[in-house]
């Protein structure tokens, strides 16, 4: 489906981007790998390659404009495109508002929104020039219904979901499509937290009543950023169980 197209997924040491980078290379895709972990993305990259794939590792932090800049510039060296653009990258600094720390705050949205901008800013340039692409942001199911104790997460999905609608706007005549996914309560390593008790309390709330899995993401990225989506942009697909609808 993806055959030598290049995809850059960021956040890609582990769970759902993990997943996606994963599921995209075994689709075809060449994968550039991108997190701060950098053990955990040459783990990621002997996976791809051990099954015939092709990936390169480039760790680094969105949030700072100059590992975003090198970041595409060693995906154009190395394989003279980038295609698909999937912005996972996210942290969580929990916490009451009337308790949240500026640097909490800060450290949220400069992972989660700012390093989503400088991504979608350095993508809209080369796949303008290509006119073609395909950009894939992962919001959250709490961007869209809100969460007490997650303010500065929450702002900074609702905010990604923003970001999405007004650059889809913008790229569309560039044939390059964008288009968020709002995952609900996801297993990973996060969630793998949480006691048995909240685990119930969550599935409480989802009609479908389990949690979603990282594969569950993985493919519905692999839909939006298929040629079969190409009519879809400016979307946001809640991947959530029913628990928002």
């Amino acid at each position: 489906m993806f055959q030598d197209k290049v995809a850059i997924i960021t956040g890609s040491s582990r769970g759902i981007g993990r997943a996606i980078a994963l599921h995209l290379a075994s689709q075809g895709a060449i994968i550039v790998a991108s997190a701060r972990n950098v053990a955990a993305l040459e783990s990621l990259v002997d996976d791809i390659e051990g099954q015939g794939g092709k990936a390169l590792a480039v760790p680094g932090d969105v949030g700072l404009s100059k590992d975003v800049h090198a970041l595409f510039a060693a995906a154009m060296e190395a394989f003279g495109r980038v295609d698909i653009l999937i912005n996972n990258a996210g942290i969580t600094r929990d916490g009451l508002l009337m308790r949240m720390k500026d640097e909490d705050w800060d450290a949220v949205l400069d992972t989660n929104l700012k390093g989503a901008f400088y991504c979608c800013r350095s993508a809209a340039k080369i796949m303008s020039k290509q006119r073609s692409g395909r950009i894939v942001n992962i919001s959250s199911v709490v961007g869209e219904m809100g969460n007490a104790g997650q303010a500065n997460y929450c702002a900074s999905k609702a905010g990604l979901i923003g970001l999405t609608k007004s650059i889809a706007r913008e790229l569309a005549r560039r044939n390059v499509t964008v288009n968020a996914i709002a995952p609900g309560f996801i297993i990973t390593d996060m969630t793998d937290a949480l006691s048995d008790q909240v685990k119930e309390g969550l599935q409480g709330q989802i009609p479908l009543a389990r949690l979603g899995e990282a594969q569950d993401i993985a493919h519905a990225v692999a839909f939006l950023a298929s040629e079969q989506a190409g009519y879809i942009t400016g979307q946001v697909l809640g991947v959530n169980g029913g628990m928002y609808m």
